[in-house]
């Protein structure tokens, strides 16, 4: 054949996927389907002791951590989750890489007890990588709550690879696994896996290969030979120190003129996977049908067509109007905290004999706004964040990806689009950046360009001040906080029909393509965490969603200040560009000064409304509203009607994204097309409806 191994490379896939470690510590990859409790797996054997960041070269986050057990060191990454090593999305290859590439002791495999036949595929896939493989059948306190029963022992003389049952959360079977783990890299224990046998066609062209990947001196030459029959060459890489390279295996293929359908064998492998899990679990998994029923019943109510959007609904309102009632208080007493240091940085300032102008730009600018921003998203989202993760943690959003599926569908998007935008409701970055989930790079665009469409939590202050200023009829402090609700979920539902409408003309113009499928796993409903729910929601997403605002939002509250304050004639920056805008302004029901507010928001949609305030009473810094029928006088005195409320807030809904956002498309796309299609259709969309409304309004009345 002519065949030889590379010896010059440039930087090989290991090189990527090595992580470095000193002496005495051992590498664990920790593998597993999404709602295993893999994470949970991860956080209780490193504790605090663990970070995340990049992978080199990708934009897909990974999260690294250490423990120590019988004086061994250990490094444990936490894979992105898959259900298969045949996958296609970025986080997923990522999975792939590593566990094919990367430098790992040995690999763990985080299954779910209360499905165990669905996570074994991956379990199979594995073993034929590596001897190093532990199976972590997790979750067990669920499936004793179902009268699930698994013979660990039988299981594992099936497999040949060592079983351990445990219950993360309350740390049920931990140390076990501590000690398979110790034993396997350490070699007081060496397994080698049952591998599976397919048909005798696919079994013998991988005993026709096996010679020539050993003479090319391929670690890994079962694996390799069947993804040589059933995967296209793209599934190696250009450069490899243990597995076989892109141009080997095109090669190989030319030289055997291997006569086979690669997508036929591929499904005839997966059915052979499948159906032997469903074997091994009709032989060592014992099940309580009444129990496991239980869950059904739930889901034939949560899942109907019937009920399952206005549940879904329900719920979303109720989120909002808690958010709402509980965010007021926080933000007021937070606000008075920081505008009273306010005051004291003035004074320091004028103590130092520090000129007009740089107190100006420095504390009226650059801090008001800061503290505005702070004051203003930290309460609702100290709030909005923990009861989002709590849905999650209860095993509810699924659920609502499962009800929005079938219109993602119809509207020739990823039914995991309707996650990605679910992510969106905290943060459209970090809706963005969840777009990765999408396989693919199609529709994953089309997710990215839509996630604008739902209202993220800068945009909820403005939204909340109008609806309750012109459509809040209740004197009532319950009913003015349920009339808000109410509207900011009218605007969701808004916001959803135009996703899926622009989702639809983009699958037909710019981004044409058929559809793709997916499997979307419920998972089993559970008690939720507190402490992990406080955790990821304050740090992960609140604390990095005000980080991300107030970097960029600080800054701009100092250039708002100069456009406020510098005068060209009789009046300042600000007042000529909202003069200027003032007569596209009408023709889409607003003014000047709107328009001029949303631009100028553009670092952040949380100084909207302060930044009009601004313009509307001339006071030159951003201007909070003591009550809100002290709002509803400003505007009104300044021609507000209920036509200019409800333009409003479609175009807070609809406008272009925040500069935060529109940074975070650059970097997923690495493209400025996309990134300047990001800002052109949403604000294109916001002018045609606003124009529509404004039109209709004015012929009706």
């Amino acid at each position: 054949m002519g065949l030889t191994a590379q010896s010059t490379k440039k930087e090989s896939m290991e090189d990527i996927f090595n992580v470095s470690k000193g002496d005495n510590k051992y590498i664990i990859a920790l593998a597993g389907n999404p709602n295993t409790g893999k994470s949970t797996v991860f956080n209780y054997l490193t504790g605090l002791r663990q970070h995340t960041g990049n992978w080199p070269g990708k934009t897909v986050v990974n999260a690294r951590g250490e423990y120590k057990y019988n004086n061994q060191n250990y490094i444990m990454v936490d894979l992105p989750g898959t259900y298969s090593l045949f996958t296609s999305s970025k986080d997923e290859e990522v999975a792939r890489d590593f566990i094919c590439y990367g430098n790992h002791d040995a690999v763990v495999v985080v299954a779910d007890a209360t499905c165990l036949e669905r996570n074994l595929n991956l379990a199979f896939q594995i073993s034929e990588l590596t001897n190093n493989v532990i199976l972590c059948v997790n979750l067990i306190d669920e499936a004793k709550k179902k009268n699930i029963t698994i013979d660990k022992e039988g299981l594992e003389k099936e497999l040949g690879i060592p079983i351990v049952l445990t219950a993360a959360r309350n740390g049920t079977g931990m140390k076990d696994l501590q000690e398979k783990i110790e034993e396997l890299v350490t070699n007081k224990q060496s397994y080698k896996p049952n591998i599976i046998k397919y048909d005798k066609e696919i079994e013998n062209y991988v005993n026709e290969l096996t010679p020539y990947l050993e003479k090319l001196g391929v670690s890994k030459v079962r694996w390799t030979a069947l993804r040589l029959i059933d995967s296209d060459t793209d599934i190696f890489y250009h450069n490899s120190d243990n597995l076989l390279t892109k141009s080997q295996a095109l090669e190989i293929n030319n030289s055997l003129n291997l006569n086979i359908n690669k997508h036929e064998t591929r499904e005839k492998i997966s059915e052979k996977n499948y159906n032997y899990a469903k074997i091994i679990k009709e032989k060592y998994v014992t099940e309580d049908f009444k129990k496991m029923n239980r869950d059904k019943k739930i889901d034939d109510v949560i899942t109907s067509k019937l009920f399952g959007l206005p549940i879904m609904l329900g719920l979303l309102g109720l989120v909002f109007w808690i958010t709402i009632q509980g965010a007021n208080i926080p933000s007021q007493i937070l606000a008075e905290i920081l505008f009273a240091f306010q005051e004291k940085l003035t004074m320091w300032f004028t103590a130092l004999g520090v000129s007009e102008f740089i107190h100006g730009v420095l504390v009226l600018g650059l801090y008001r706004t800061l503290a505005w921003v702070v004051s203003v998203m930290l309460p609702p989202m100290a709030i909005f964040f923990p009861m989002f993760t709590l849905l999650e943690d209860l095993g509810y959003l699924p659920r609502v990806a499962f009800n929005l599926d079938h219109m993602f569908k119809k509207a020739c998007a990823h039914g995991k689009q309707s996650l990605t935008m679910c992510m969106g409701f905290g943060c459209n970055a970090a809706g963005v950046i969840g777009c990765r989930i999408i396989e693919s790079p199609r529709e994953r665009v089309i997710a990215i360009l839509t996630n604008n469409f739902v209202p993220c939590n800068g945009r909820f202050p403005t939204l909340l001040a109008i609806s309750t200023a012109f459509f809040s009829a209740s004197n009532t402090q319950t009913g003015k906080s349920i009339i808000p609700a109410f509207f900011i979920t009218l605007m969701v539902i808004i916001g959803v029909c135009i996703t899926l409408l622009v989702s639809y003309l983009l699958s037909k113009t710019m981004l044409k393509g058929v559809p793709s499928t997916f499997t979307l796993e419920l998972p089993p409903y559970r008690a939720p965490q507190v402490g992990r729910i406080l955790y990821s929601s304050i740090i992960d997403r609140t604390i990095f969603v005000l980080s991300r605002a107030v970097v960029i939002a600080a800054p701009a509250g100092a250039v708002t200040w100069l456009l406020a304050n510098i005068y060209i004639g009789d009046a300042s920056i600000l007042i000529h560009v909202s003069n200027f805008l003032d007569p596209l302004a009408r023709v889409i029901g607003l003014d000047g000064f709107i328009l001029m507010a949303f631009i100028v928001g553009l670092p952040a949609n949380e100084i909207v409304l302060p930044v009009l305030l601004m313009g509307y009473l001339s006071t030159g810094t951003l201007t909070d509203f003591p009550s809100i029928e002290y709002l509803r006088e400003i505007l009104i005195s300044n021609g507000w009607t209920y036509l200019t409320a409800l333009n409003v807030m479609l175009f807070s809904l609809l406008h272009w994204p925040c500069s935060t956002t529109l940074w975070t498309i650059k970097k997923e796309t690495g493209s400025i097309k996309w990134t300047v299609v990001a800002f052109l259709l949403p604000t294109s969309i916001a002018f045609i409806v606003c124009f529509i409304t404004a039109n209709f309004y004015n012929l009706v009345f």
